[in-house]
């Protein structure tokens, strides 16, 4: 009887250690054939005109990165609960407008100003979890329900007007001054994304946030049954996933050496769809962090490319519509062979 209940039972690890190491190299797989797929278009887009493949057009691209890759970062937190976040564009937008007036109006030095404006994303992304966690409102509910409300402060507390940052000593340079390799120039503001990344790739992998996360997406009633405080815990993923959001705003102003109080709408699609693309599941549990940077990037590079062949605005919106569904649609065909 013991010898058999051993063998049921290293049957059983053996079996488990089987899934992880299928579960790892799907993921793998799906990085890889991200990566594939912006390859893919950088050689398209090369070809197709040689405008696309110049330092300064790819020094564009890595820029047009930076806002819809540090959102993208925030809501894989989201993503991977089981989440959905439609706050983060106008999110961003608030969290901008308050960056300028903690600097302008306020009179903070520019350092306390910019750590303000990611901690007032912390608080919008706290006010998110409380709502989906504590009051048990669908995350979808939530944060559209947010992303009206973020939208609607910004016009109010700008006063429906852009707030300049020009008189703020050494703020635009968060953005615009970077290094130089040969034949490409990369911003500061570039830097900061990948550093992003990096944090944001250390805590889902190597600390315990990143640990419930994946549990909460996979199984939040196992995971509440075996004694974590799920409450406790999702309010603080989507808190963390608030100062991305903040950060993008500090980004987006620095940028445009103003906040723009009418912006921000619709980069929460593409910074989903990013994530998506990547690899991370819409219904919880999988992704990556390096999967959604890499999405990121095929966002920008198709949006620049279709650009630079001068096809009209409105097919670009469509052509990035498509993306979406796609992206929505290979998410599905991978949960369907998950569970084969």
């Amino acid at each position: 009887m013991t010898l058999t209940k051993e063998a049921a039972q290293a049957a059983k690890a053996a079996s488990h250690k089987k899934s992880e190491l299928n579960t790892r190299i799907r993921a793998s797989f799906q990085q890889l054939l991200a990566f594939a797929s912006l390859l893919a278009l950088v050689l398209f887009f090369s070809v197709a005109s040689s405008n696309f493949y110049q330092a300064a057009n790819l020094s564009n691209i890595l820029l047009s990165t930076v806002v819809t890759g540090l959102l993208a970062l925030g809501t894989t937190f989201v993503i991977i609960t089981g989440g959905i976040d439609l706050s983060i564009g106008t999110g961003m937008t608030l969290c901008s407008v308050m960056t300028a007036v903690f600097m302008t109006q306020m009179g903070m030095p520019m350092i306390v100003g910019v750590l303000c404006g990611v901690l007032f994303g912390a608080l919008m992304g706290g006010i998110n979890g409380f709502l989906v966690a504590v009051m048990k409102i669908p995350s979808f509910i939530a944060t559209l329900a947010m992303m009206m409300v973020a939208a609607g402060l910004a016009l109010v507390i700008s006063g429906t007007k852009p707030i300049y940052t020009n008189e703020v000593e050494g703020f635009q340079k968060i953005f615009a001054l970077g290094k130089s390799i040969p034949g490409l120039v990369i911003p500061n503001a570039v830097f900061i994304l990948f550093a992003a990344a990096i944090i944001a790739g250390l805590l889902l992998s190597k600390t315990i946030l990143g640990r419930y996360t994946y549990s909460i997406g996979s199984n939040m009633q196992a995971t509440a049954l075996s004694g974590v405080n799920v409450t406790k815990w999702t309010v603080l993923i989507y808190t963390v996933a608030g100062c991305f959001t903040g950060l993008a705003g500090v980004i987006a102003t620095a940028r445009l050496n103003s906040a723009q109080p009418a912006g921000g709408a619709g980069l929460e699609l593409q910074a989903i769809a990013a994530v998506v693309i990547g690899g991370t599941s819409l219904a919880g549990g999988k992704g990556s962090i390096i999967g959604t940077v890499i999405g990121a990037l095929i966002m920008s590079v198709l949006t620049n490319g279709l650009s630079i062949m001068s096809i009209p605005q409105e097919w670009q919106q469509v052509a990035v519509g498509v993306v979406i569904l796609l992206a929505v649609y290979l998410d599905m065909m991978r949960r369907k062979k998950a569970v084969n």
